[in-house]
This record gives structure tokens, sequence and C-alpha cells, in this order.
């Protein structure tokens, strides 16, 4: 079955078309920049000669029509008619409680997913914008909304519930959601088949450290704690993002800097993280770089990134009492040997030993074990393919199969 996956961004179009039968990917791309003077618009088929132009694209509504015109272009061959796409699976950062699993998209969950734009206001809006676009644009096709926060619904009371008065969650249904749901189960369903432990005995913690990160504690493949939580905000250091902070901070900045709510918001979700510690740049690579030509600031906003895998990785070691194999994912995860090398430093006290030649020789797109051998928890890098969680479940719903992926 062919299906279209789409994230939208605030100024951007990502998409995937997925043949879900051979789980193989025959084209992605992305439109940037919707809404500028220039728009950028660029396209990469699975074993062709990948193309990039620019033009303007006012809204998500005409990149989604970008999109359909090249892949209904004679030349390429991909569809023949939009009917060839049997279904358009879209990636939604926040369901809150209300959807602990994929569903068909109507105007019930499109005010869901409304109600939750507080929850994650840079996610949201811009999920909602996509499915909207979409559906002008394919309206005779099954839409569905996979959500981040739907694999970490298995966490326990005791892991989701804040020390605030019982009240606010009945009423307001705060609590811990977690998020990167799709890919946090996707490499701890990869490791399983490296293994031949039974998935029920297996304890891992995957560690998806992108400009968004977040680490995960999973026992027999099901999430049970994680470091995201009532909104993509908290948990680690994260590119524009503060993590977790204390609470009465933000009381303190208020009166100090005589900052309104959503100014502090902004500070909080755009200009904080890796980004307000270094005062240069949200870019792990560009932080590497100025820290090798003496940055203090750009080594101290690393150090900070790499503390706080540590600190997770070991407060998850705790929850799990001990684990089979440390993941790491995503584009800072599988890229950075320096990263997941100091992430993982002095670690050998809990038998957590890194391979230094095997974690700085891993190939791109690979899944590759960078433990020693003597090491008593294995580690490995293995690729995250989240876009194909969201088609293999908008494929399973659309086609009115009641088995979903989260098993």
């Amino acid at each position: 079955m062919l299906v279209l996956v789409i994230n939208c961004g605030s100024s951007s179009v990502k998409y995937n078309l997925i043949e879900t039968e051979q789980e193989s990917e025959v084209c992605r791309g992305i439109v940037e920049r919707i809404g500028a003077v220039t728009s950028i618009i660029k396209h990469e088929p699975a074993n062709d000669t990948k193309t990039k132009l620019t033009k303007f694209v006012a809204n998500h509504s005409d990149a989604l029509q970008e999109i359909m015109n090249y892949l209904l272009d004679e030349s390429n061959e991909f569809i023949k008619s939009p009917d060839d796409i049997k279904a358009v699976g879209h990636r939604v950062v926040h369901g809150g409680e209300m959807f602990k699993d994929s569903v068909l998209i109507d105007d019930v969950v499109k005010d869901a997913i409304e109600q939750a734009f507080d929850l994650a206001p840079l996610h949201n809006p811009p999920n909602l914008k996509g499915i909207q676009a979409a559906e002008e644009r394919l309206p005779n096709i099954p839409h569905v909304a996979v959500f981040d926060t739907a694999f970490h619904h298995s966490l326990p009371p005791h892991a989701y519930l804040y020390g605030i008065p019982n009240r606010l969650y009945r009423r307001h249904k705060i609590r811990r959601y977690g998020f990167h749901g799709t890919s946090h189960y996707y490499v701890s369903r990869q490791f399983y088949k490296l293994t031949d432990i039974p998935k029920n005995d297996t304890k891992v913690i995957t560690c998806h450290l992108g400009n968004g990160a977040s680490i995960a504690a999973i026992r027999g493949g099901d999430s049970v704690d994680t470091s995201m939580g009532f909104t993509p905000l908290s948990g680690m250091v994260m590119g524009t993002r503060s993590g977790d902070l204390d609470p009465s901070i933000l009381f303190y900045i208020i009166e100090k800097e005589e900052l309104q709510l959503n100014s502090l918001h902004s500070m909080l979700n755009r200009h904080s993280g890796l980004l307000g510690l270094s005062g240069y740049a949200s870019d792990m690579r560009d932080l590497i770089s100025e820290a090798n030509n003496g940055d203090r600031r750009c080594q101290q906003a690393i150090d900070v990134f790499c503390y706080n895998i540590k600190k997770y990785v070991g407060s998850y070691m705790a929850t799990l009492n001990g684990c089979d194999a440390i993941l790491f994912t995503a584009g800072i995860g599988e890229n950075s040997a320096y990263i997941r090398a100091k992430g993982l430093e002095n670690l050998e006290g809990i038998g957590i030993e890194l391979d230094k030649e095997r974690n700085e020789n891993v190939k791109p797109g690979e899944i590759t074990k960078i433990s020693t051998d003597s090491s008593s928890t294995e580690i490995y890098v293995v690729p995250t393919n989240e876009e194909l969680v969201i088609a293999i479940d908008a494929a399973k719903i659309a086609s009115a199969s009641n088995q979903s992926p989260w098993v």
C-alpha cells in the first residue's frame, strides 16, 4: 500500500511516499521557507537524481500541491493519480490523554488536536495546518493522525503523576506524557530483532538525541519512564528548549526581567537550551566546531547536554534495575561519536563500556554495536525511521484493521 507521510512545521512540509508491504521509501522531500519571498523545494527519489528549486510558496496548501505535482509528473512515474495513494499519515506531537493510539481523522480529532495547542505550541498548530492542507488536496483518501505521545501511555501512575494537587490532574490532565514515541518504539523493536532474549524479558534505554531530545526506559516493550513530560519543553537541555527547571526560576525571571508570559514562553522554547547556553548556535555540529576552536561557552553547552545524557541513563538504569542495551538514535545520536562517548564516559562502574574504535567507525544508516565485548550493557547506534512507523499505522487504520504497531 502506498502511504504519504506528512510532517508539518510552521514554515515547512516534509513528506515521504512509502510502500508499506515492502517497507520501502519511494520518495521523500521538503518544502521549506513557506510564505517567504523565496521558498525551497527539495525532492529525493529513492533511486534517482535529487532535485532542488526555488519559487514562492504562499502557504501549506500550496506546498502540498507542489508535492502532488511532483509525484504526479509523468517523467517520475511515482503515481498516476492521487487515488494511487491509499492513506495519508500525519505526525501529530501531542495527543493528550484522549488519544492512546493512532486514529482516523475527523472533526472531533481535529478539535482535540487544536485543544492541545498550549501543550505543544511549536508543533501541534502546524501539524493541524498540515492536516487541513492535505485534506484539501487529497479529499477522498483516509487521513490518519499518529501521535508522538501514544507509545508512552504505558507509563505507570508513579511515573506520570506530578507532585501537585491531584485535582489538577483530574480537571486538566496535567501529567507526564512523553514524546518521540514513534522513534523510541522503532529503535527498541530493531534491537529485539538482534537478540535472542524474548521481548517481554528485555530492558532497554533509548536515547533520541536531536534538536529535540528525549530518553526513555523501556521494559518488556513498554515505556515505563521518559524524560519529556507534560510538554516537549521538559527533560533534557535541547537545541533551543530549556529542559528541566526549578519552577521558582520562572517567577524570579518574571519579576527581575519584567517579562510577560508570552515572552517567557518564547524564551524557554526558542531561545534557551544549547542556543541560550552558548550564545552562538543550537546545532551541535556548530557547537563542537567552535568548542574545538576554544570557545568556552560552546564547550559548556556541550558539557551540560552530555551530563544530561549521563544523568538520565543512570536514573533509568535504577528504574529498570539494570538494562540489556542503550540505543542511540536521531541526528546527534546517530552521527556524533563525540557526544556518544562524552555522554557515557566514566560509567564503567555500572557496567557501561564504550569501544572507542567501534564508536568512531559507525557507518551511516547501519545498526552498529559500539560497546566493548566485556560490557555488561550493550550499546548500539540504531538509525530511526519514524516515517515507516507512521506509514504502517496509517495503512492498518485505513484498511480498517484493528491491529496496531504499538504491540
